[in-house]
């Protein structure tokens, strides 16, 4: 298991660059679909986590 510190911006860009790989795939890559939406569901949303202060 790793562990890495991002900021809020870096967190953001993250989730994006995500989001947008996740569009990029077809119907042919239903496994690469699956760990890429079950990362996205790991990472913690930024907007969230800064309403919490």
């Amino acid at each position: 298991m790793y562990t890495i510190e991002l900021e809020d911006e870096e967190l953001r860009l993250l989730r994006s660059a995500l989001g947008s790989y996740l569009q990029a795939f077809g119907h042919n890559e239903a496994d690469l679909l699956r760990a890429a939406k079950h990362l996205m569901v790991k990472l913690p949303d930024p907007a969230a986590a800064a309403n919490v202060s």
